[in-house]
């Protein structure tokens, strides 16, 4: 049995009659005819009945178009599917963040753009540091990040610089660097890069996050110290979290301070431009996913206008916190 001879028996039973059929077929009426009689013997029953002004279905024949129809359906809707599969419209993406990419408002309003936009694909949303992200990207179990600084690039992957933000120093309050009569609302303090000298700094590991403090670190050395490390955390809410409680200092994304902890502090580090952490898109270059590709056409059309993978979509450009 051929799909063609389900197509000829669902016309014929709609139309009641081999010619009207055969002329909707664009076949001419005798081969139409034997091709239902072909489909009756190897059925073992018989599909319609013969009258002198068209036929009727037999009640087996009733029942078989019923399933018939549904075996059409069900393939002419596995069609659309898999076309919108292809063309990335149905589908799947995993993502990873790490935490502080994750806090960023940009990632979150990105991928809830992408959800809206793109109700019929799925997302895997997984927290990850950015070793892990890249590790897992390269064996072909995540689709898509978004990173700050990493150190390590491999080939196969593309890094697309999503924003670029400054960083922030966090400080216990009534830190000997802050002013003494207490910090002026709206008024964000500035510590003298030099001033850290012999403070003990909190980072989040650093085989997690190689990239994140590299910049500091040189900048530090460059004044003539080197940074004290005291603590490594695996996030960096834990790290402001531990500056509350007297463990040290560290510094974080600018974005994190909408992390309102009250025993803290932000400052802005004086000559700061020599260190900041940029957001990254990650996406393998060969990527065989087509939800994949459209999840990243879709985040850097959400940054800009001018994305830079064919087929983005425009859209307004985000409004960065400053």
């Amino acid at each position: 049995m051929e799909l063609r001879h389900l197509r000829y028996f669902l016309t014929v039973a709609e139309e009641r009659q081999f010619t009207r059929a055969a002329a909707r077929l664009h076949i001419q009426q005798p081969p139409l005819s034997q091709q239902i009689q072909e489909l009756e013997r190897e059925l073992g029953f018989a599909l319609f009945t013969r009258l002198p002004r068209g036929v009727e279905l037999t009640s087996a024949g009733a029942a078989f178009e019923v399933d018939a129809r549904a075996v059409l359906d069900a393939l002419d809707q596995g069609v659309v599917n898999a076309r919108r599969v292809a063309n990335g419209q149905l589908g799947s993406v995993r993502i990873a963040l790490t935490s502080s990419a994750a806090f960023h408002p940009l990632a979150t309003a990105a991928i809830r753009r992408f959800r809206a936009t793109h109700p019929d694909i799925a997302i895997d949303l997984n927290e990850l540091n950015a070793a892990d992200i890249i590790e897992r990207m390269v064996n072909g179990r995540v689709d898509a990040g978004i990173l700050r600084k990493p150190i390590e690039t491999p080939a196969e992957l593309r890094f697309d610089l999503l924003h670029e933000e400054r960083m922030v120093l966090v400080l216990p309050v009534g830190h000997a660097l802050l002013p003494a009569k207490g910090v002026r609302p709206g008024k964000q303090p500035r510590v003298p890069l030099k001033a850290l000298a012999g403070e003990s700094f909190i980072f989040v590991r650093r085989p997690g996050a190689p990239g994140m403090y590299a910049d500091f670190i040189r900048a530090c050395e460059s004044a003539g110290f080197k940074p004290e490390v005291v603590s490594e955390v695996p996030r960096m809410l834990s790290a402001i979290n531990l500056v509350a409680a007297g463990g040290g200092i560290t510094l974080v994304p600018a974005s994190m301070q909408r992390y309102q902890q009250e025993a803290v502090v932000y400052c802005a580090v004086a000559g700061d431009e020599a260190f900041s952490a940029p957001l990254h898109l990650v996406t393998r270059r060969d990527a065989a996913n087509p939800a994949a590709l459209r999840f990243a056409q879709a985040v850097l059309a959400f940054v800009s206008p001018n994305a830079s993978l064919k087929g983005a979509e425009a859209v307004e450009p985000f409004q960065y916190l400053t």
